[in-house]
């Protein structure tokens, strides 16, 4: 059972998600201080990102930033179809993603994640099964459209690119799917840039 938004923290029938917000903290936190290791080990597959609408000129709090770990690199993904990979999505730009979003581990549901070590609950995905990009068909979305963690991350993607996301629950902007999730819950996204249209060009030809 997922309790949605607006389910109590303390009601007893749920114990799935007890103390919820506090875990969600202590989770991400655990997450920010094996990100800062891991970079320090090897900073071309983990980054921290600031959120684009947080302060750049300030170091901020930890729950400024999304935890990346880069999966794979655009050389390995053949089928996407913009011709320059120099270049990252604009804010105003619409985009196609393969995306999968999860909640953090709980009592029951723990998904094997390479960089993070688990998901939780899996309440968003664009496709079935196992990832295969050649038979995966991408959504859209614009980039302004969906939360601060999303548009973040896009904007600093390259054609191809798939990344694990942990995003602390401040910057989910209380998710476009928050009626089927609990309230102040972090987030994991295993996410591939396919393609994206600037604002007023035509998409790319799909295949």
């Amino acid at each position: 059972m997922v309790c949605a938004t607006s389910c109590s923290e303390s009601d007893d029938s749920d114990t799935e998600y007890d103390n919820w917000q506090q875990r969600n903290v202590e989770h991400f936190e655990l997450m920010y201080q094996r990100a800062l290791d891991s970079i320090a080990k090897n900073p071309t597959k983990w980054k921290l990102i600031k959120a684009y609408s947080r302060n750049p000129d300030t170091e901020g709090a930890h729950t400024d930033y999304i935890i990346v770990h880069v999966l794979s690199q655009k050389a390995e993904h053949e089928e996407c179809t913009k011709p320059s990979y120099a270049e990252s999505p604009y804010y105003t730009d619409s985009v196609r993603v393969h995306i999968r979003r999860y909640l953090m581990p709980s009592a029951s549901y723990n998904v094997k994640s390479e960089g993070f070590g688990g998901f939780g609950f899996q309440f968003d995905s664009s496709w079935l099964g196992e990832y295969n990009p050649q038979t995966m068909v991408p959504q859209s979305y614009a980039v302004g459209g969906d939360c601060n963690a999303f548009a973040t991350a896009v904007m600093n993607m390259h054609l191809g690119d798939r990344w694990e996301i942990c995003v602390p629950y401040p910057l989910t902007d209380g998710s476009t799917i928050s009626s089927t999730i609990p309230s102040y819950s972090m987030m994991f996204f295993d996410i591939t840039l396919h393609s994206f249209a600037r604002s007023g060009e035509k998409w790319p030809a799909f295949q």
